[in-house]
């Protein structure tokens, strides 16, 4: 039986940790080093519930409050993972804009979106709290979760 297919797009502000996240996801390694993306499209295949899919995450470049949305995004996609540094209160407010962009460009009133928050490596610098993530998931009907790519470690926030 052929894998179903799931094409999943990765937005957030720029060097908030998009690239290092799907790194971490699809290699299993951290990368260090931070080179500005393009666009890169990383393929892994999963097998959830004795169903084999092939998840395709697109790697965005960052955007910010003067990006237009990019219209290639707003179609064949089947879920958006937005993600904001919990150490920037710039990225928290840039996830917020895209996800206003977003809900305009699809004509949806509920997209499948998981917020993320990375970067809970550097939590002595933390100035976005767990609840402030959690309330805005809440709001947008999304599911919550803080990582750290650097550790890779993931903690599900059950809003």
């Amino acid at each position: 039986m052929p894998s179903k297919q799931r094409k999943i797009a990765m937005m957030g502000y720029r060097s908030v940790g998009k690239s290092s996240l799907i790194i971490q996801f699809v290699e299993g390694q951290f990368v260090d080093s931070y080179d500005p993306t393009i666009e890169n499209t990383f393929t892994k295949y999963i097998r959830l519930n004795s169903t084999e899919y092939e998840v395709k995450l697109v790697d965005t470049a960052g955007q910010d409050e003067y990006s237009i949305f990019p219209l290639q995004y707003s179609m064949d996609f089947h879920g958006y993972v937005l993600v904001y540094s919990i150490t920037s209160s710039k990225s928290f407010q840039i996830v917020q804009i895209i996800y206003d962009k977003l809900l305009d460009m699809v004509g949806k009133i509920h997209v499948p979106i998981v917020l993320v928050g990375n970067k809970t490596d550097l939590h002595l610098e933390r100035k976005i709290s767990t609840e402030e993530g959690k309330r805005l998931a809440e709001k947008w009907k999304a599911a919550f979760v803080e990582t750290s790519a650097k550790r890779n470690e993931v903690s599900l926030i059950i809003a």
